[in-house]
């Protein structure tokens, strides 16, 4: 019986929870919780915050995202889309035809027994502010215009002292780009059913 009783108590005293026992296996099961609700929360943390957004740096301040950089190539863009808008419009179309009927007279030749104007076609310019009308801007190179001997002749100043057109020979005219070669001056011209000048009157220009 004695034997029986020791047992008893032995087996009675191991199915108990000690507090040695207890002290220990608690903290584990806590420490394993802390554990994972802080791993959980830190993943709802970082899935929280939005792209872009302003985040918090190490030592607690917060930095805002970066302003997004502008373009060489959109500034550039810009500048030139202003410009064009910016600019005031003259009036003046800065892309006009050459002058179908319409050249500046330089000198004169009788070579090969013809009369021909040596000339130059063009186109009126833009004027500026400060001057008294548009130019008369030739291209391209000298050519040779006949130009009948008998031809009506009108011109204005500086070779007659008018500002309207004063008829005058075909002679006059001729000593006149003699004694001033290359002046340049413009006249308005007329061909004839054989393609020789017929009528010439200048333009008078300021």
């Amino acid at each position: 019986m004695s034997a029986c009783a020791v047992g008893a108590l032995a087996l009675t005293g191991c199915s108990q929870d000690s507090p040695d026992a207890e002290g220990t296996a608690a903290p584990a099961v806590t420490s394993s919780q802390t554990k994972g609700e802080q791993g959980a929360e830190g993943t709802a943390s970082a899935k929280a915050l939005p792209a872009g957004k302003a985040s918090p740096s190490a030592d607690g301040k917060v930095s805002s995202p970066p302003a997004p950089a502008s373009s060489p190539a959109s500034s550039a863009a810009d500048a030139t889309a202003s410009a064009e808008t910016g600019g005031g419009d003259d009036g003046c179309d800065h892309k006009m035809p050459i002058s179908p009927d319409e050249i500046a007279v330089y000198r004169y030749t009788p070579e090969g027994g013809s009369l021909s104007l040596i000339v130059r076609y063009g186109n009126w310019g833009c004027g500026t502010p400060d001057s008294d009308g548009a130019p008369f801007e030739t291209v391209g190179k000298e050519t040779y215009l006949p130009m009948d001997q008998a031809a009506y002749v009108t011109v204005t100043d500086p070779i007659v002292a008018s500002t309207e057109n004063q008829p005058i020979g075909v002679q006059e005219f001729l000593d006149w780009l003699e004694a001033h070669p290359d002046s340049g001056l413009v006249f308005q011209y007329h061909l004839g059913a054989d393609g020789v000048v017929d009528r010439l009157e200048q333009v008078f220009t300021p």
